[in-house]
């Protein structure tokens, strides 16, 4: 059996950070950032993959550390906090700077965005404190479907003109925001479903990188 590490205080912040789990969800954090990048430079191609890694990376942080013996409490207690921050760049700010950069940074889609990115921290905040249902579901949709939807939308964006696209992204965030909060139940997927994500990044990535060379 392997020896339990004590819980230890004043670790100071970046050992808790060196840690490999957290290494995960902080590049899973830069790759958020790209993402926000590239959409306010209106390179959505770009930007999908960004997210799409995004995604990746939040999904294998835990299991990660799942699968590390002897964590501490407050080693758990930090890849917990700095995951759920992290969350609310990946799944809130960045569709929100996607959607406002979609609309050319028009005040009519501020609303858009607002709502975006205060039903993330509301449903991260009533999550951080709940937890999973009783039967091991969700409250509400995941953050993580949202991005994933929004970049499948972006894979259907030729087949759309601009303005109608913009649209079409403006209602699909309202009604994702909809379903974070609400009190519908979803699955937590598991098991397979991590190799479903990576064949997903993979594949998205594949997709938008033949449009950046072909726009090149």
């Amino acid at each position: 059996m392997s020896e339990r590490i004590p819980d230890a205080p004043r670790r100071s912040m970046l050992a808790f950070a060196g840690e490999l789990p957290n290494l995960v969800s902080l590049a899973g954090l830069l790759c958020a950032l790209l993402g926000i990048y590239f959409a306010i430079q209106g390179n959505f191609a770009a930007a999908m993959i960004g997210l799409v890694w995004a995604i990746a990376f939040d999904w294998f942080d835990g299991r990660i550390a799942r699968g590390m013996a002897g964590r501490s409490d407050k080693q758990r207690e930090y890849g917990a906090q700095l995951d759920s921050l992290i969350d609310v760049v990946s799944f809130g700010v960045a569709p929100a700077v996607v959607l406002l950069s979609l609309g050319h940074f028009s005040p009519w889609f501020l609303p858009g965005a607002f709502v975006a990115l205060g039903a993330s921290v509301t449903r991260l905040a009533y999550f951080n404190i709940f937890g999973l249902a009783e039967d091991g579901t969700y409250r509400g949709l995941a953050l993580d479907n949202n991005v994933i939807l929004l970049i499948a939308a972006f894979a259907l964006q030729p087949l759309m003109s601009g303005r109608v696209f913009a649209m079409g992204v403006y209602a699909l965030i309202l009604v994702l925001a909809a379903l974070n909060i609400s009190p519908i139940r979803t699955p937590k997927f598991a098991g397979g479903w991590y190799y479903a994500v990576v064949a997903y990044a993979l594949a998205m990535t594949a997709l938008f990188t033949l449009r950046l060379l072909q726009a090149a």
